[in-house]
């Protein structure tokens, strides 16, 4: 499934480096932080290599 915008995919990026341990978890804020701990790497990396072109900033629910 991928990202639905731009915010969403930057989001999957820091979650899936601080899954890594490439960057600390304690700096993970808001969304990225609730997909930390709710989805598996190999989720996090579809929402990261979505492309983004073409994809709004934010969406609106």
């Amino acid at each position: 499934m991928p990202a639905k915008s731009k915010a969403q995919q930057k989001a999957a990026g820091a979650a899936l480096s601080a899954k890594r341990g490439e960057t600390t978890k304690t700096s993970l804020r808001g969304a990225s932080k609730e997909m930390f701990q709710s989805m598996t790497e190999a989720q996090l990396e579809e929402f990261a290599a979505t492309k983004h072109k073409g994809k709004p900033e934010h969406v609106r629910k």
